[in-house]
């Protein structure tokens, strides 16, 4: 196809409030010569989106300046170095900055074919958080079968994927969550059970669910005072995996319950990560979890949807914590896009 000479892109047009975020034309990226363009169908709306455009996630100096870290759509252009797919692919894809517009350059390495019945609606809400918490969960924690994983924010992007994988494992996910509604949700993408912040313990609960074991792996996206609940409610060895810091960025941590139970604490972010780390992570998301995906019984998390232009009013809904599943912008070429 012939590109056109200017698109739609959603800037930052200074820090601040989601209002902050402003369409503008611009002309479309060139893909480098290990990149694939992608005609963008949509592009899901992640934490970090919203820390870049508070002014506290820059960017790479590599990276494009418009925030977006994940995108499904259609493969346009090819570099010369850009291999395994072919112009016309639908994809999914982890950006490193730029999937808020109709068309976005991403190293091959970070790209996916979208599974089967799967729309590119539906996709665009899976790599940044499948990313994450295979690089996480999976590959830095050692996610095993039969182990209990507590999940924070378990209605969420990252808390469904973790939830999901979790049961492609063969591992057992118990789901944090803040209502009645939130819980359904998390027992139909797969939790095992569910514990209710506002009214419950954590720590007591995990001990009562897993007969005084405590969880193997904890998932946090909270921060703050949940770290003192986290240790109290691990496993001897267990690992603690601070992947946000939504409530808190420091903490008082018991360092002596620690040690008692030998737990380990790890932090980690995405986006900064070498191509290289991108891509194994993508290539372990391919060979153990498209697979399962792919399969007509998979549930699906849910997708709430949001024209492009209007993202600003998707990063508002995203800051009031009331959503299920994932937020996607869509595009006008992702717009006759049916989700499955």
């Amino acid at each position: 196809m012939t590109l056109p000479s200017d698109m739609t892109a959603i800037a930052i047009a200074v820090p601040g409030s989601p209002e902050v975020l402003t369409p503008v034309r611009q002309a479309p990226p060139v893909p480098g010569p290990a990149d694939v363009l992608i005609r963008v169908a949509a592009a899901g709306v992640n934490g970090p989106d919203l820390a870049q455009r508070r002014g506290h996630y820059a960017p790479p100096p590599d990276a494009s300046p418009l925030p977006g870290l994940e995108v499904a759509g259609e493969i346009v252009a090819l570099g010369d170095a850009a291999a395994g797919f072919s112009i016309g692919d639908r994809v999914m894809a982890l950006c490193n900055g730029g999937g808020y517009a109709e068309y976005v350059a991403v190293p091959s390495g970070q790209v996916l074919p979208i599974p089967q019945g799967w729309s590119m609606v539906e996709a665009a809400g899976l790599p940044e958080t499948w990313f994450t918490v295979t690089q996480t969960l999976v590959m830095r924690a050692g996610l095993k079968p039969g182990m209990t994983v507590l999940v924070h924010g378990g209605a969420g992007g990252i808390g469904g994927a973790a939830i999901q994988i979790c049961s492609i494992v063969g591992a057992r996910a118990i789901a944090v969550v803040s209502s009645a509604d939130k819980a359904d949700y998390c027992e139909e993408i797969g939790a095992f059970a569910t514990i209710d912040r506002t009214r419950e313990n954590i720590a007591d609960r995990v001990m009562e669910l897993t007969g005084g074991h405590g969880a193997d792996r904890v998932v946090d996206l909270v921060g703050g005072a949940l770290a003192a609940v986290n240790i109290a409610a691990s496993a001897r060895g267990g690992h603690i995996l601070q992947v946000s810091t939504l409530e808190g960025a420091n903490a008082t941590v018991p360092l002596r319950a620690m040690m008692a139970r030998d737990l380990t604490l790890s932090g980690s972010t995405l986006r900064p990560q070498s191509a290289a780390t991108k891509a194994a992570i993508a290539e372990r998301i391919r060979s153990d979890f498209l697979p399962a995906l792919a399969t007509p019984d998979w549930t699906k998390p849910q997708v709430t949807t949001f024209p492009l232009e209007e993202a600003a009013r998707a990063h508002a809904e995203m800051e009031s914590r009331h959503h299920r599943g994932k937020l996607v912008l869509v595009t006008a070429f992702g717009a006759g896009e049916n989700q499955s």
